[in-house]
This record gives structure tokens, sequence and C-alpha cells, in this order.
């Protein structure tokens, strides 16, 4: 079992289950997404300055021009993403902190995360090692290219907002697979999720969602 399930550093429960309760109150259900809400060490994947809100159900940043993803958000794109049973290799576009490659990464077999930005790509792959968790591979790229060493994805999670959803990344997602991505400007963005029917492509609006946008090429 991986330090990070054993819950090394956590915060009270009291402050945990008040975050789920707010989770299921805005309809989450699906008790492997909470039960790993409840576990995974939010506090840890924030500057320490902002370890006191880590579970306040809010966006926190974290350098770079960079956010850790408001709880309700991970908690619904996981949710969308293993909805009919947990996929066995997901690609996410967008490391960030690695909160939700972790959130992932105790849910299936291998995740597969590229980030953008070096110095964030090196910090999520020494929470992924301190943490044990051995499934979750952090690459330092472009996210425009995906992975496609290790596709097809049985799916494929954005956690930047694209205006539309590169090509490249419909090509790596294999049949019957799920993609689940924000997507439009800044202002106004729709959290969709796409499932590939052989070559075609299905798409369902899940949400409104404000993300970062999501950008190309390597700092």
């Amino acid at each position: 079992m991986s330090v990070l399930m054993h819950g090394i550093g956590m915060t009270s429960k009291r402050t945990r289950e008040r975050l789920l309760k707010r989770l299921r109150e805005k309809g989450i259900s699906n008790e492997q997404v909470l039960d790993v809400m409840r576990v995974v060490p939010r506090h840890l994947f924030v500057d320490e300055a902002l370890a006191s809100r880590a579970y306040d159900d809010t966006a926190l940043p974290i350098g770079y021009g960079q956010t850790i993803s408001q709880p309700w958000v991970v908690a619904r794109m996981t949710e969308a993403l293993i909805e009919g049973g947990c996929p066995e290799s997901v690609l996410e576009i967008g490391t960030g902190s690695g909160y939700q490659a972790a959130i992932l990464g105790c849910l299936v077999d291998q995740v597969y995360t590229l980030e953008r930005i070096r110095a964030l790509a090196a910090l999520a792959r020494e929470r992924m090692r301190r943490f044990g968790l051995k499934n979750v591979h952090v690459r330092y790229g472009d996210g425009f290219r995906g992975w496609a060493a290790h596709g097809p994805f049985q799916a494929i999670l954005l956690t930047a907002a694209p205006a539309g959803v590169p090509d490249e990344l419909f090509q790596q997602l294999a049949d019957g697979g799920r993609l689940i991505a924000p997507v439009g400007s800044r202002d106004v963005q729709e959290l969709i999720r796409v499932t590939r029917r052989g070559d075609r492509l299905e798409r369902e609006v899940l949400d409104r969602v404000v993300f970062v946008p999501m950008l190309g090429g390597t700092q």
C-alpha cells in the first residue's frame, strides 16, 4: 500500500468529511470517487501557506499561472471518466500539482500524465515517488501531442481548456474510450465527454466550468 493511501500528514477527519458532505450535496455520488477524495492528502499538493484552505471546495494557485482544480471539478471529471467501469489506462493532459493524477492513480491500473512546465512536472514526479504511486508516469512535454507510445488509451482527461480538442488526442483514444475535457474560450467553457465508437465520436455536455487555457509547447 502506498504512503498516500496510509494518509500520512492528513488533516482532521472532520475537515475531510465536511468536504465530502459538500461534494455529495453538489451531486457527486460515486462511492469509489468519494473514498479516494477522502484519503488523498490535498494539502500536500499546494504551497504550505495555502494548506489551511486545501479542503475548501475551491481552486488554488500553484504557481506559473496554474491552479489546482476545485475538488468538486476533480470529483466530477473522475466520476464521468470511470462511469461504467474503471479504464485500465488513462492519459492526462496537464499534470499541474499532480493531484488529479494521484486521484486517478488510486482508481486505475496505469496513468500517463503530461505537463508542459518543467518545474511542475519535476515536482509532480517527486510527489508520486513519495506517495508510492508507481503506476503514475509523469512526462515533461507538449500536451497537444499526447503520448502515442503508450496508446491507445481507454480514457483521456484534459485539465486545461482548448478551444477544441486536438485531433491528435482523438487518434490516441481507444475504440469505446472516453475523453473528458473542458472546451471553450477563457470566459465560456463546457465540460464535455466524448466517447469513441469506431470512426464516430459521441459528444455530450456535462457541466459549465472554468479552467486555465490549454497552451502548446513547453517552458
